[in-house]
Formats: C-alpha cells, structure tokens, sequence
C-alpha cells in the first residue's frame, strides 16, 4: 500500500485524447487527479494533484500534455504599464 500524500496539490491543465474522454479521466481520478473542469469536446480538463503524483498522470495512456496552471497578473486598467 502507497504512502498517503504530504505535499500540497498543484493546478494542473491536461490535454487528452477526446475520443477516450471519459476513460482518462477516470483512470486519472484513480491516480489521484481531482477534477475542476472539464471540456470534452477540446479533450481538456484541469484539476488538482499532489506534486509528486504528477508523474503518474503523465504515465497514463491517452494523457497527451500535462501542464501546472499558470496566474498571470495583469496591472490594472489605469496602471500606466500597459
């Protein structure tokens, strides 16, 4: 029996086969992927993961990219950066 998880769970952005939707994400929700989205039709989806599980995501047959989301800050509409 695996270890439970101690690390803190990062954003992840996946691109799957969309013709094996619901297949990979099911096999992802088994490796430990908690889902927040999902866009079938794309074969998108994003979620969260332990770091260290991240990669048993990628190892999945249908997972074709594995990205950590990104925030990007943009500077307010008044901020003379622009």
């Amino acid at each position: 029996m695996s270890e439970p998880s101690r690390s803190e769970p990062v954003g992840v952005v996946l691109a799957v086969d969309p013709d094996r939707f619901a297949e990979v994400v099911e096999a992802l929700r088994r490796a430990g992927l908690t889902v927040t989205g999902e866009q079938p039709i794309l074969g998108t989806l994003s979620g969260t993961v332990a770091e260290e599980r991240i990669p048993d995501l990628e190892a999945i047959d249908g997972v074709e990219s594995l990205d950590r989301e990104r925030t990007i800050q943009l500077p307010p509409p008044d901020s003379p950066i622009q």
